[in-house]
């Protein structure tokens, strides 16, 4: 298909273009840029004037609770969520049920997301079999399937003798280890340890469950050269220990959750599940840091840490509710806020969702690497349309995903995707669609 974006406003982070223009699109590539050929015949012209065209998000923590979790979602529906969200590439991490740690399940997964063509999946594989800490898998085998990395999920790494090892053999292949920071007995609580969960009566996860596991990743990248990407860093402490880090010429990065740049444990208020989250929302200083640190770039990338919860899992007491909410509708909205609300701008709210995520994966996006997370001539047509000066209210209505909690419910938030092309598709289109789009093919996608 052709496709003609006409009078948006396109910016490109990674190459800082920012300009009114038009986008021509064919054969799932991106073929002009501003400057389109006079003899261009499109099939179909988007007019996405007062809009913003961008490239399509990038998300690094994705949970589709396929193969396993099917109650809490299924591909279908969480696919269908990214592409309204304007996310056209989702890592997932390993933790499914069975755990991707061989390589049929991984071709599985992949094979199941390219028919649905809304979005692109990059699986993590587990970086010990059945995620045990045990047994190394056998991380050649999976990245020949498609794994972009390999990670523990949410499973602590308590046997450090295993993590020298398995960082011993990814830096060998030039493979990069993610990990969620958190020691093992110390991230056992439910909820930041301080004033409120003392006096709610809630275990505490202290900032140290981060910061131990920290000094024992950046030692032990210190002697094996392994590259590493942390999950979700949550704390002001934990992050002055990845500045240092960087500082020192260490091959590290990490992102931060939606959840911890917009929230304190405050949010938790009377007991509310909604806020039951991994990592655990933590102190107003915390919040501070970690916004201050994705606007200064020691922060590579915002992610929603997507993990739908069903109904059963989550209206149950504080303590013993599921951890997790629905996040990647809400992503580009949070992102946009966060820009207005710290002077961030426009532009590096943006880049924190395409071209930084894209740059966290680097090489093993292969044949990709110069086109995700951006656009450019020649490059995959992946393009988020999205009008800045909408406002939506989030609510379990508005959300296509399987999981409808959040603790974001009842917010308003700026900007809402009126389209996303994922590879030269229309793979989303809002029942607002920008005018000059076809009604029924709107209807058909809302």
């Amino acid at each position: 298909m052709k496709i003609l974006i006409k009078n948006g406003r396109v910016i490109d982070p990674a190459t800082q273009f920012d300009a009114v223009c038009d986008v021509a699109i064919a054969a799932g590539r991106i073929i002009g840029i501003q400057k389109i050929a006079p003899d261009f015949a499109p099939n179909r012209v988007i007019d996405a004037t007062g809009c913003v065209v961008a490239p399509g998000l990038v998300d690094l923590c994705v949970r589709l609770r396929e193969p396993g979790h099917e109650h809490e979602g299924m591909l279908e529906s969480e696919m269908a969520a990214a592409a309204a969200g304007g996310v056209t590439s989702v890592v997932c991490p390993p933790d499914t049920d069975p755990v991707l740690d061989e390589p049929g399940l991984v071709q599985m997964l992949k094979f199941r997301a390219q028919n649905l063509h809304q979005s692109r999946v990059f699986p993590l594989g587990a970086l010990t079999r059945n995620l045990a800490g045990e047994v190394l898998t056998e991380m050649v085998q999976l990245t020949e399937a498609g794994c972009v990395g390999f990670s523990q999920a949410e499973v602590p790494l308590a046997n450090t003798l295993v993590m020298q090892r398995a960082l011993q053999y990814a830096s060998t292949f030039g493979y990069t280890v993610w990990l969620r920071p958190q020691e093992l007995y110390l991230g056992k609580g439910v909820a930041a340890s301080g004033a409120l969960a003392t006096r709610l009566g809630l275990s505490g996860v202290p900032v140290a469950a981060e910061t131990i596991a920290l000094h024992t990743i950046f030692e032990l990248m210190k002697t094996t050269g392994a590259r590493v990407h942390l999950c979700r860093i949550s704390s002001a402490a934990g992050l002055a220990l990845v500045r240092r880090a960087k500082d020192e010429g260490l091959k590290v990065s990490c992102d931060v959750s939606i959840h911890s740049l917009h929230l304190t444990d405050h949010d938790i208020g009377y007991f509310d599940s909604r806020a039951r989250l991994n990592p655990p929302l933590r102190q107003q200083r915390d919040r501070d840091a970690l916004r201050a640190g994705l606007a200064d770039g020691t922060v590579d990338a915002l992610v929603s840490d997507h993990t739908p919860v069903d109904e059963d899992a989550k209206t149950l007491p504080f303590a013993e509710a599921e951890a997790g909410a629905t996040g990647l509708e809400l992503l580009l909205s949070l992102a946009l806020k966060w820009g207005q609300d710290s002077g961030a701008g426009l532009t590096r709210a943006l880049a924190v969702l395409t071209s930084a995520p894209a740059g966290v994966l680097g090489s093993a996006l292969g044949t990709l690497q110069a086109s995700i997370g951006r656009l450019a001539d020649g490059g995959v047509a992946d393009v988020c349309i999205f009008d800045p000066a909408a406002e939506w209210t989030v609510t379990a209505d508005a959300l296509r995903s399987q999981g409808k909690h959040t603790p974001f419910s009842g917010y308003a938030l700026p900007g809402r995707v009126r389209a996303t092309i994922f590879a030269g598709q229309v793979a989303f289109e809002s029942a607002a669609a920008p005018s000059g789009t076809r009604p029924h093919e709107a209807r058909r996608n809302a």
